[in-house]
């Protein structure tokens, strides 16, 4: 598990990483990385892993600032039975782009993925979602369900989503959803007429939207992402 606050720096900084996780017969690995960047930073990262029979591969990753963070933990499962999983929460301020995503690799029969991604968009922030799901003829049995939320708190803030999901042959169950929404001001009204201040009403709103994804990550990690996103939307209105 990993979790960092970078410094910040006057000059443009490239953060480039690669992290390998293998995971043999009936084992268990879950990466969780929590990353609040600098705005200048540009986080290239490769996150790949591989699962044995009936081993399984968790990926949580939450991306906030940077200039540019182009991520996509993915698992090749390759023994029967393996299971792969990605959470995803990504946060793009002003003159940011998370280009965040999951890649799931279907190399044996009967293996299971899953994929569930949430961005937010604040300002001019941009988030895209990048997934590749692949699942070739000659297996049968597999199983796959992605899903990619995106919020944007501004009319000029940016999502877009581009799933690649490739099933060929029989009996296998895939499905994917998808979904846009916005803050509305009859929502930030309400809250403010309840003491509350704009940042504090629009914390609250980000903070509900990935309450479900955040109740699985250990207290920690939850409690510090809750903290950078407070701070985030703190300096983001008013």
């Amino acid at each position: 598990m990993e979790g960092c606050t970078a410094p910040k720096f006057s000059t443009s900084t490239l953060h480039s990483a690669v992290v390998e996780l293998v995971a043999l017969k009936g084992a268990k690995i879950q990466y969780i990385t929590v990353q609040n960047w600098a705005p200048n930073v540009y986080n290239l990262v490769t996150k790949r892993g591989l699962a044995h029979e009936e081993a399984e591969i968790k990926w949580i990753d939450c991306n906030i600032g940077s200039r540019l963070t182009i991520k996509y933990p993915g698992v090749v499962l390759k023994g029967r039975k393996a299971r792969g999983e990605v959470i995803s929460i990504a946060l793009a301020n002003d003159g940011q782009h998370q280009d965040t995503g999951a890649k799931m690799v279907h190399a044996a029969d009967e293996t299971t993925s899953s994929i569930v991604a949430k961005s937010i968009s604040v300002g001019q922030g941009r988030s895209t979602y990048r997934g590749l799901v692949h699942i070739p003829r000659h297996l049968t049995g597999c199983k796959n369900n992605t899903e990619c939320d995106a919020l944007l708190i501004n009319t000029n803030s940016r999502t877009d989503t581009y799933p690649a999901i490739t099933v060929r042959g029989q009996k296998h169950a895939v499905q994917h959803e998808a979904s846009v929404s916005k803050v509305s001001d009859e929502m930030i009204f309400y809250m403010q007429s309840r003491g509350l201040t704009e940042a504090q009403a629009m914390s609250l709103a980000v903070n509900g939207f990935v309450n479900d994804l955040v109740s699985q990550f250990p207290m920690e990690y939850s409690v510090e992402l809750k903290r950078l996103i407070d701070l985030e939307m703190e300096g983001s209105v008013g």
